[in-house]
């Protein structure tokens, strides 16, 4: 229920602008969540959502190399999201939990990693593109190593 309810947080801020907890609580009732401030509260600490932006709303945490949230966060989603990684030429298919996808792919472009260009993160798969096989084979490493505990 936590990881589905954080994956519509982040699917929400992404579609469109969320100046408020109250206005994102309402927008988490119609899609069938009916949250705590306090619960809401912890979500988006957890997910490092910031407020940014001319508009104050919501939004990942700035994506920057100096930014150690980033990589707090990318470990933890690996440890608690991956169930599968493969790699077929510069393309790395990541499989998670149903629901689990955008957090995951959120954190890995939040890191900014040297071997990564980008993801399309689906529900439960994030396709993330390498420049290169070389790239590609560094990133599934990483990733493998994270995983583990």
């Amino acid at each position: 229920m936590k990881v589905r309810r954080q994956s519509i947080i982040v699917e929400t801020i992404q579609r469109q602008r969320v100046r408020s907890q109250e206005q994102l609580r309402r927008l988490l009732r119609a899609a069938g969540f009916d949250v705590t401030q306090a619960t809401l509260s912890r979500d988006i600490r957890e997910l490092g959502l910031v407020k940014g932006g001319a508009d104050r709303a919501y939004q990942p945490p700035a994506p920057t190399a100096a930014n150690g949230n980033a990589a707090a966060l990318l470990n933890r989603a690996v440890a608690e999201y991956l169930t599968r990684v493969a790699r077929v030429q510069q393309f790395v298919i990541l499989r998670t939990g149903p629901g689990q996808a955008p957090l995951l792919g959120v954190a890995l472009d939040g890191a900014r990693l040297p071997e990564l260009v980008g993801t399309i993160a689906g529900d439960d798969t994030i396709l993330a593109v390498a420049p290169d096989v070389r790239r590609a084979r560094a990133l599934v490493k990483r990733l493998e190593r994270l995983s583990r505990p």
